[in-house]
């Protein structure tokens, strides 16, 4: 009888243990992390407002509404592993940014842009104008002398979705507004 029992204990030790073993994470394995990178957001706002002055152009005003669009939807790409002007859901940008910056019967007009851009593993104000200043539509976002306001999200992801490779990556996204 003790002999039984002993088998029994030596079965659920073992068992116990190769549970153990199975459910506890791998030591390679890596957990995704998001960074708000305000610094960089707002090295990206002075850098692009010189540009826009340089070249003759009002510089732009932060918008509170804008910003929480930018940072919505660059939580979202991160998040839902997509990059992208619509959302996931197939939001067109222009209706997904009018839920934070809204076009109402005080305004005569409004109009909404948007740039993207990532890299990886960093991506600095320098790094992200001069790729968007090379591309011919995010180069008019950016002189477009109609906008007035801007919001701008930045985000620092560590093992981040495989639309961005897996690895470490930097995603800005700028979202511009005018309403008249």
């Amino acid at each position: 009888m003790k002999a039984a029992a002993l088998r029994r204990a030596l079965l659920f030790c073992l068992a116990a243990a190769l549970a153990a073993v199975l459910t506890a994470p791998l030591a390679t394995a890596r957990t995704q992390r998001t960074v708000h990178q305000t610094g960089l957001e707002n090295e990206v706002f002075v850098q692009l407002n010189a540009i826009r002055v340089a070249h003759g152009l009002v510089a732009l005003k932060l918008s509170p509404g804008l910003d929480a669009a930018a940072t919505q939807h660059t939580r979202e790409m991160v998040r839902l592993d997509y990059f992208a002007h619509n959302s996931a859901d197939g939001t067109s940008f222009d209706d997904r940014i009018e839920r934070y910056y809204p076009f109402s019967a005080k305004f005569t007009s409004w109009s909404v842009g948007e740039n993207l851009v990532w890299e990886e593993p960093d991506l600095d104000a320098a790094e992200a104008l001069r790729l968007w200043m090379a591309s011919p539509p995010h180069r008019h976002n950016i002189l477009d002398p109609q906008w007035r306001e801007i919001g701008i999200a930045a985000l620092h992801v560590t093992d981040a979705p495989s639309v961005f490779g897996g690895e470490d990556v930097t995603v800005i996204t700028t979202d511009f507004g005018v309403r008249t």
